[in-house]
């Protein structure tokens, strides 16, 4: 684990050449509150919309959240779709000099209906798809291959995303695979639902996952000997390198061509939230580790906890180098990723916001964590979508408390806080009070226990719209009782 931080520190910024079936995503969402009095479904209630890129495109964003130069390969329409597709493309930092726009050819569409059940646990209702699916013509097929020539010089690697929406075609495709061999150029394959996986021949490494693994090896997958027979079925059918087999909580399998195979887990279970772009998320960053110089191995552990990160989040969210850095640094015990610098924990909130999360605040010394604060702190993010403890530093809490306090060190008092599942972040604060924190982060809910007299911060947080909620007294003895009775056992000290 530390060789991997290691090489992570000096990856570099490698130049991918991305072709393939370029999406739109359009979420809706609204609020859920009653039943279609005209047949049984649920009524949706618009609160609000958000486009976002999706195929290929999270690919291409995926990429440069973790410093890699993309250039994208693929066709659009000449629509709104598709003006606002190459927008986002831009704002994560692709390039799109290579999508064609099409007269005649809708750009891909996805419209997720997403209900909002008390306002904030978010669930989708239903997908609508606008597409135009059919192969390319001829003309258009050698525009693409003369786009991807052109940029092959440039490329570290190429990677193809293929959905089946036409592009990445029976004809076209083993030209463009062609076309990398010739150049010298490693070829990853994300393969699409279909049975025939010949189009794909001469790859370097080939990524379904195991339902798409099943249905083009025409094998049931159910240990690892099936797992091994599908996969040595694939890499004859696709005459490739490497495959790899998403196995969704389970890791991934890779089998490379002469050697056995071997299962590559996770390093620790996740709570799935949604899978919408997992997939994507793990190709760009094992071909960003793969164009770096990294094996198959090393690329495939770097790219589990990317996606194990990615399915934690509501919709695609790209993960950052910085992401990835601080998981790593917390599975060796280095320093607790749940725990922020309050610029850092800026950037993470305004990421949230634009998923439409909510953002719950508490804060308070917790010094000598009790069942009192746990209870406390679950019924907190029960509020929103996640929380974030901040805490007095050691000097706050002796300016407050007294010369005697704090018990418990901040470093420690904010890796206890950290452990706890509920809570989604902590930051320390070295003022008497968290006003300048709450200016900075504006939480959505303010939250302060019962026992508080006065609740610091709440006309600031009322001023921009937040809200602010007193919880109930919760069963436990007082931090002040346990701080006593720790110091007496102890003689003072």
């Amino acid at each position: 684990m530390q060789d991997l931080i290691e090489r992570l520190e000096r990856l570099g910024r490698p130049r991918i050449l991305l072709v393939g079936d370029f999406i739109l995503d359009r979420y809706v969402y609204g609020d859920v509150e009653r039943i279609n009095p005209e047949a049984p479904v649920p009524v949706l209630k618009t609160v609000r919309s958000q486009a976002a890129v999706g195929g290929a495109g999270n690919v291409a964003a995926a990429a440069p959240a973790m410093g890699a130069q993309v250039a994208c390969v693929g066709v659009i329409g000449n629509d709104a779709a598709g003006r606002e597709l190459s927008r986002l493309l831009r704002e994560a930092g692709a390039r799109i000099t290579g999508l064609a726009r099409l007269d005649g050819r809708a750009t891909s569409v996805k419209t997720r209906y997403v209900g909002l059940a008390q306002h904030r646990h978010q669930q989708q209702m239903l997908r609508v798809d606008e597409e135009s699916p059919e192969p390319l013509d001829e003309r258009a097929q050698a525009k693409l291959r003369s786009a991807v020539r052109d940029e092959l010089a440039q490329a570290d690697i190429v990677v193809l995303e293929d959905y089946n929406k036409g592009v990445l075609s029976d004809a076209l495709t083993p030209q463009l695979i062609a076309d990398a061999g010739a150049a010298g150029k490693g070829v990853l394959v994300d393969p699409a639902i279909v049975a025939d996986y010949r189009r794909y021949r001469g790859a370097t490494l080939l990524k379904p996952n195991r339902y798409e693994a099943a249905l083009a090896s025409g094998l049931h997958i159910s240990d690892d000997a099936s797992l091994a027979a599908a996969a040595q079925r694939l890499l004859e059918i696709a005459d490739a390198q490497a495959v790899v087999i998403s196995l969704d909580q389970e890791g991934m399998y890779l089998h490379p061509r002469g050697r056995p195979g071997r299962r590559i887990p996770h390093r620790r279970p996740r709570a799935v939230y949604d899978v919408t772009g997992a997939g994507d998320e793990t190709l760009a960053v094992m071909a960003v580790a793969i164009a770096s110089g990294w094996d198959y191995e090393q690329a495939i552990e770097l790219a589990n906890l990317a996606g194990g990160l990615e399915v934690e989040k509501f919709g695609f969210v790209p993960i950052r180098r910085e992401e990835l850095a601080a998981e790593l640094r917390h599975l060796v015990g280095l320093r607790g990723s749940k725990l922020l610098s309050r610029q850092e924990l800026a950037q993470e909130l305004t990421r949230r916001r634009q998923r439409g999360e909510t953002v719950v605040f508490t804060n308070g010394c917790f010094d000598l964590l009790h069942m009192g604060h746990v209870r406390y702190l679950r019924q907190a993010r029960e509020l929103g979508n996640c929380l974030v403890v901040a805490i007095n530093s050691d000097d706050s809490v002796r300016r407050l408390k007294g010369p005697g306090r704090p018990v418990i060190g901040q470093e420690e008092r904010g890796e206890m806080l950290g452990a706890l599942e509920c809570v989604d972040y902590v930051t320390i604060f070295d003022e008497d009070t968290p006003i300048p924190l709450l200016e900075l982060l504006r939480p959505d809910i303010l939250v302060k226990g019962g026992t508080t007299p006065q609740i610091v911060g709440q006309e600031l947080v009322e001023d921009y719209g937040g809200k602010v909620r007193r919880l109930g007294v919760v069963e436990g003895s007082s931090t002040t009782q346990i701080i006593n009775r720790v110091l007496n056992n102890s003689g003072g000290h």
